[in-house]
């Protein structure tokens, strides 16, 4: 279901999100990448790495790009998107601290959780809620609407630093409210109108 040659995520992009952090809004989107071999689906395990004591979630949507495209602008964007998914931007938070860049935090198997389908019909630029839930419980709430760049313009914007190729993933950047997870919990990123992503936390 998800092949992707590689996943773009994107830092602080939901002015609530940088609200709450009590940072300035960025000029341009923060762009970092995991690998391909971040991805699990719908109902496969988190496993917690032993490297870290501080394994946050992070619920975003996903992009999934249709075909090849460099240096598109953002009114064709919306040609170019097969659909849109629930992702789980998972974490090493104190990792990420004592680097001081994201790469080793954003980086382990099993770190990028996406599904539990690819949904064309949607409009986050219009607002879907996002919301997720730790063991049943709210952590985040927020609207795809609150992105300080929409997905039109984050495709525009990555097209013309990297090819996108059929497959590939774009993650949107996370609402407030991110926070710990510990073996054994569950938790569930879901959009409006794509529906309920649910992985358990497991021990390696």
């Amino acid at each position: 279901m998800f092949n992707p040659t590689k996943i773009i995520a994107i830092g602080l992009n939901y002015h609530d999100h940088a609200k709450e952090m009590n940072v300035s809004v960025p000029e341009y989107p923060l762009i970092f990448m995991k690998p391909p071999t971040t991805v699990i689906l719908n109902g496969e395990s988190i496993i917690y790495p032993h490297q870290t004591k501080e394994l946050h979630y992070e619920g975003e949507l996903g992009i999934v790009i249709k075909e090849k495209i460099k240096d598109i602008s953002k009114d064709e964007a919306y040609k170019f998107i097969a659909g849109y998914t629930c992702a789980n931007d998972v974490t090493a938070r104190d990792l990420q601290r004592i680097d001081g860049q994201w790469t080793r935090s954003k980086s382990f198997d099993t770190f990028c959780p996406l599904g539990p389908r690819i949904v064309s019909h949607v409009d986050p630029i219009a607002g879907l809620e996002i919301i997720t839930r730790v063991n049943g419980n709210i952590k985040q709430y927020s609207n795809t609407k609150n992105m300080i760049f929409n997905v039109y313009e984050l495709v525009s914007f990555i097209s013309h630093i990297m090819t996108l190729m059929p497959g590939d993933v774009i993650i949107t950047g996370t609402p407030p409210g991110v926070g710990p997870l510990v073996v054994g919990d569950t938790v569930e990123v879901e959009i409006e109108g794509i529906g309920v992503l649910k992985n358990m936390v497991t021990a390696r």
